[in-house]
């Protein structure tokens, strides 16, 4: 597919608005109105033009049918815009809406967290006008409205917990059993690199070190602590426990809400681990099926059965977990919104605490994507989360935090929901992007935020891959120092 734009450089929201309708197509954008070597039956164009002292938008399709075109003149007091980018946008979504016969249910937006859109808009506008500006303006439809609404009250009581000097932490453990066929995260199998782990850990367990100098330079308070991957219990109950060991020895834990390990595939999960886990103060576990359908699971790569998950969400309640989540897929190869269906029943039964609805997202480096493997229809995942979210709603789940992803089914969402005082907190703090996350780990990327409130943001990476995060650790923890700098960049302001 074409994407051309002329005399404007909003090539990053159109393509992405361009990609909601063609998810696998190659997008190749061409700017200030060059036209392509190579045609394409598939051709988008976007362009601002100034006649007679007036800004005029023109959007234009074609593919093998037809093309299409429409005009309009900017009006830039029109719900605040300060660019046509919005504009030209709804131009050019309308056009793709009426040519491919989709609207999708979050209409012209793009962006990964449109909660926080819709909570600036209220506090622009107040509540109900924002409502109108984000159905009309932004085509979002009336569902994801309401779902949107009910997120952000229950998300916005529990960012009220945050503090002026707090922050959460991040650890990342790069290691799985084997990879999924939906995964793009840089995580690396046991079999090829278990001769690494033990050198990692001890890396790992140095910048967790060197986090906590740092936060308590900074009189930090340390509020929530989450370590993800990968998989954390890849770890044996040895590693694991020196890890958790050293946050307990390097960070204050008095005024920690939660403290969250992903013990996500249910292969990996023994009774030595969760009691491990409790003893170390970890108040909440992922157990995480993704399906509990054994086919769907075959397919997508996952190495445990149904009755493995079964067997782990006990051993999680036998080590008196009492804040348990749960983690499914909607969209994922030979699934159906039946079977889907049929999962999420099972999973009610189980009572976890939460349970997060993930859409399939169509990574690029996953072997879903890449070989092409089926899986469902943007119009049977819609079809997967209309069953799940009101019978989770209806069972007393109430949704907390909610994302969304490049490339992801029907331009859908993924929602986290949770019994009412089970809600995590570290997942509505990353959402809102307002808390400082000290992240350790390769891959982790450390988030810093003015401590007043100006919404100024900062990030600080580590390397991604294993080896370079041990081989070049000295880097590492030399970027640890830099959260320092950037502190006191912000107080000199």
């Amino acid at each position: 597919m074409n994407l051309i734009l002329e005399n404007n450089s909003f090539h990053y929201e159109l393509e992405k608005l361009c990609r909601l309708f063609y998810p696998e197509e190659p997008i190749r954008v061409l700017e200030n109105g060059v036209q392509p070597e190579l045609p394409d039956p598939i051709t988008a164009y976007a362009g601002v033009q100034e006649k007679e002292g007036k800004v005029q938008l023109c959007a234009r399709f074609r593919d093998d049918a037809e093309e299409i075109h429409a005009e309009a003149e900017y009006i830039p007091e029109q719900y605040g815009d300060k660019s046509p980018e919005r504009q030209l946008a709804e131009l050019l979504y309308e056009l793709l809406v009426q040519q491919t016969g989709f609207s999708p249910r979050w209409g012209i937006l793009t962006g990964v967290r449109p909660v926080k859109l819709l909570h600036s808009l209220i506090a622009q506008y107040g509540q109900e006008q924002a409502v109108q500006v984000f159905q009309k303006a932004y085509h979002v439809s009336e569902a994801k409205t309401k779902l949107a609404l009910l997120t952000m009250e229950n998300e916005r009581q529990l960012l009220n917990r945050e503090k002026v000097n707090g922050f959460s932490l991040y650890i990342g453990i790069p290691f799985c059993p084997s990879r999924c066929a939906y995964c793009s995260f840089v995580s690396m199998t046991v079999e090829k690199t278990m001769q690494m782990i033990p050198e990692y850990v001890q890396c790992l367990c140095r910048e967790i070190e060197a986090a906590g100098k740092v936060a308590r330079e900074l009189k930090l308070s340390l509020q929530s602590v989450y370590m993800g991957g990968g998989t954390p219990t890849t770890l044996t109950a040895e590693q694991m426990d020196r890890v958790l060991g050293t946050v307990q020895a390097s960070f204050d834990l008095t005024d920690c809400m939660e403290f969250t390990v992903e013990a996500g595939r249910p292969d990996t999960v023994t009774p030595e681990k969760m009691a491990g886990l409790r003893r170390r103060g970890v108040s909440r576990v992922s157990i995480n099926p993704q399906t509990m359908q054994e086919k769907v699971l075959q397919a997508i790569g996952r190495r445990h059965t149904v009755r493995q998950v079964l067997e782990a969400f006990q051993m999680a309640r036998d080590a008196e977990f009492t804040d348990i989540n749960m983690d499914l897929i909607a969209g994922l190869p030979l699934d159906t919104p039946e079977t889907f269906a049929d999962t999420v029943d099972r999973v009610c039964k189980l009572a976890p605490e939460s349970i997060t609805v993930h859409t399939l997202a169509l990574k690029r480096s996953s072997r879903i994507f890449q070989e092409g493997q089926q899986r469902a229809s943007g119009a049977a995942a819609a079809q997967m989360l209309d069953y799940a979210g009101p019978k989770l709603i209806d069972g007393g789940w109430r949704p907390y935090y909610l994302y969304r992803q490049t490339r992801i089914l029907g331009g859908l969402e993924n929602v986290g929901f949770a019994k009412k005082g089970c809600e995590s907190f570290y997942n509505a703090a990353i959402m809102d992007e307002s808390q400082t996350i000290l992240a350790c780990g390769a891959g982790a990327g450390t988030k810093v935020c003015d401590p007043s409130g100006s919404g100024q943001l900062e990030r600080v990476y580590n390397f991604k891959y294993p080896y370079e995060y041990i081989s070049r650790h000295g880097e590492i923890l030399e970027r640890k120092e830099k959260v320092k700098q950037i502190y006191d960049q912000y107080t000199a302001q």
